[in-house]
């Protein structure tokens, strides 16, 4: 390294001398070749004399002056290397020979040496730690941001200028985000009533949210602020969450509350002014019985309502025991078919069941499956006209075997099928009422067939009747079924 050194500063005084050389010669040959184009055939020679003692002590001057630029270049840049380079190596040379030549500084040197090596133990111990808390660090930002892009909900952090830090793709969706835009542009856009600031400060970082309705969607935003490691704002997180399903279950309930309130309290009404009559007046004895069996009837009535009320309780919290065997649905329709036999006589009805021979065994609740029948037949004949016809059909198809009741009644209009399944819903309440019906029966049924892998499907023409197909599991798939779980 040294002879290096040495190297570079001759190399560097010797082209600073070619450059002087150089530079001198150039001007003594111009200074010399002026003296040409100043003699001619009329000039003395005492003239001449003249013109070459001027150019030579001209010549002397520019040469003393490249001398002295020399000089003054190499000073300088001896100063130079002396400072930056013959200073520096003296001393490391000086501090080597003390090293060399001192046994104290030995002896110090070789006290310390173990001091030195704790020391470079303690630092590779903080260099091991340091990379274990980074890798344990990256570990857990990449759990995190693992689990922000799998959740449904959406999440994104904006900075204190607005700008998108982070977002998740559930936000994306929620949002209908296409390309970044800053918090103003993001809620502008839906009239949400928030501000950046004002989250940040005016709230004194407690957290807000705001509803909103995109599309067929309600969705419900979170805002809260974050804090950096100093304790101060540092931004704004989001939290999205599609509340559709809550809201149509929320609005479910209130409708169901007050259906059910209005349901009892008709008859409530009615069960109260006849008994509020028969003890204020005095009435005769017919006027006394008929009002009587009006308060029987409103009171069978409500007892149905409660019933079914309690059935579907029961279906909706799974206390429903479901005790599912094989079992003839044929013999089953024929048996619930019979036992309606009368009513339908009393409307001078024509009631016709047919079952094939080919049904197999269906596996399922019976109890269940004879409510549902049940249920769908009495609806058969309860709007179905005085001579009406109701034809019941239980064949099998594929693995499932179907039970078909097809009438000539009043029909159900076309806007109305889709809802029919909704509990209270009735497409001709005072009707309904008038003929005893609680609002739940369909509902019930399709809660059943539901719990027993069924099905139900009505189609309806106003004024031409109503068809309804109900399928059941037989036992040939539930035999596949088993087969397939490895039963």
């Amino acid at each position: 390294m040294l002879k290096n050194i040495q190297i570079k500063i001759v190399l560097a005084f010797s082209i600073v001398g070619i450059i002087v050389i150089t530079t001198l010669g150039t001007l003594t040959v111009y200074n010399l070749g002026n003296i040409d184009e100043e003699i001619n055939s009329n000039t003395s020679i005492q003239e001449i004399e003249q013109l070459i003692q001027s150019q030579i002590h001209n010549t002397k001057i520019i040469i003393l002056l490249g001398l002295l630029i020399f000089v003054v270049l190499m000073i300088v840049i001896g100063i130079f290397i002396y400072k930056k380079l013959i200073t520096p190596l003296s001393n490391l040379i000086k501090s080597a020979e003390k090293a060399t030549k001192s046994e104290k500084y030995l002896e110090d040197n070789n006290k310390n040496k173990n001091e030195i090596d704790n020391l470079v133990s303690a630092f590779d111990l903080m260099n091991a730690e340091l990379k274990e808390n980074l890798n344990e660090a990256t570990r857990q930002r990449k759990q995190i941001e693992t689990i922000l892009l799998h959740m449904t909900d959406g999440v994104i952090a904006f900075n204190m200028k607005g700008n998108i830090i982070h977002i998740n793709t559930a936000a994306k969706t929620f949002l209908n985000l296409t390309e970044e835009k800053t918090f103003e542009e993001i809620f502008n856009k839906y009239d949400v009533d928030i501000n950046l600031e004002k989250v940040i400060y005016l709230d004194n970082l407690a957290s807000s949210e705001q509803r909103l309705t995109i599309e067929d969607r309600i969705i419900n935003l979170l805002f809260a602020p974050f804090k950096n490691e100093n304790d101060m704002p540092s931004g704004v997180i989001v939290v999205i969450q599609d509340i559709t399903e809550q809201v149509r279950v929320d609005t479910m309930r209130k409708r169901f509350v007050a259906d059910v309130s209005h349901e009892l309290k008709t008859p409530i009404t009615s069960i109260m002014g006849y008994a509020d009559t028969l003890i204020e007046n005095d009435v005769d004895k017919e006027t006394s019985k008929k009002f009587l069996e009006r308060i029987s009837a409103e009171a069978a009535r409500m007892a149905r309502l409660v019933s079914d009320l309690l059935i579907l309780s029961k279906y909706d919290t799974s206390k429903v025991k479901i005790e599912k065997a094989e079992f003839d649905l044929g013999e089953l329709v024929k048996y619930t078919f019979d036992g309606l036999d009368l009513e339908m006589k009393r409307k001078n009805q024509v009631g016709e069941c047919f079952v094939t021979s080919n049904v197999p065994p269906v596996y399922a609740d019976r109890s269940g499956i004879e409510r549902v029948v049940l249920n769908t037949l009495t609806n058969a004949i309860k709007y179905t006209p005085e001579s009406g016809n109701i034809k019941v059909y239980v064949g099998c198809v594929y693995n499932d075997a179907y039970i078909k009741i097809i009438d000539n009644g009043i029909g159900i209009p076309k806007e109305d099928l889709d809802k029919i399944f909704e509990r209270f819903y009735r497409v001709d309440k005072a009707r309904t009422r008038e003929m005893g019906g609680t609002g739940l029966g369909l509902s019930i049924a399709k809660e059943i067939l539901d719990q027993n892998n069924g099905m139900i499907d009505i189609k309806s023409e106003v004024g031409k009747g109503t068809e309804v197909v109900i399928r059941i599991p037989t036992k040939q798939e539930r035999n596949s079924n088993e087969k397939n779980t490895g039963e």
